[in-house]
């Protein structure tokens, strides 16, 4: 029984589906990029990542066992001249990556039999991903325009500072016969009267 067994068996026998793999490998190795469906895309990623390691292995080992990992890669991939180039010159690309070596688009349906199609290419070592670009906070900005609205609303002779026009003061005050007469209260120093001024009401 199949139990638990997950599988890219595209339809096919295993032999020819080995044959499959190994032709596309050998091209996305050569020209970066293919187009396919998408079914095969995802079957080509394990494959071609697994001797992609092999290479990355064969970089930091001994001269017998470099020739190893290249004679297995040899047996998968079925093509000497695309196993050179991604032993001898691609492997640098990949030497910083831990893994994740390819990267799959879609691309919709395909006119004629509706099959899901996909675009698979390796990726560069100068290639980081996508960010996202950061966003500032939605609560700043609104507090801004508000704060812009009100100063908007105020009139221009409310943004002016009043000022109090000074008032006399005026004290009545009794003769020793009992005639009453108005005395001007004398003006306070300039100093007096802005410490009186500074003080806070009680």
């Amino acid at each position: 029984m199949r139990h638990r067994v997950q599988k890219h068996s595209l339809g096919l026998k295993s032999d020819h589906r080995v044959a499959l793999l190994a032709n596309m490998a050998s091209s996305l190795i050569e020209h970066g990029r293919i187009k396919t469906t998408l079914a095969k895309a995802k079957a080509l990623r394990p494959f071609t990542e697994k001797i992609i390691t092999l290479a990355k292995k064969a970089k930091d080992a001994e001269k017998k066992d470099a020739l190893h990992f290249r004679r297995l890669a040899i047996a998968r991939l079925r093509n000497v001249a695309m196993v050179h180039k991604l032993f001898d010159q691609r492997v640098d690309e990949f030497m910083d990556r831990l893994g994740g070596y390819t990267r799959i688009y879609k691309l919709g349906m395909r006119r004629g039999d509706a099959a899901e199609m996909a675009l698979i290419e390796l990726i560069d070592a100068e290639d980081k991903g996508y960010e996202k670009p950061k966003r500032k906070p939605v609560a700043k900005k609104v507090k801004e325009v508000k704060s812009g609205a009100l100063e908007a609303k105020k009139s221009p002779e409310d943004q002016k500072p009043k000022i109090e026009e000074p008032i006399e003061a005026v004290v009545t005050q009794s003769d020793e016969n009992g005639e009453k007469s108005q005395i001007e209260k004398p003006e306070k120093p300039d100093s007096v009267q802005d410490s009186e001024d500074a003080k806070p009401d009680k």
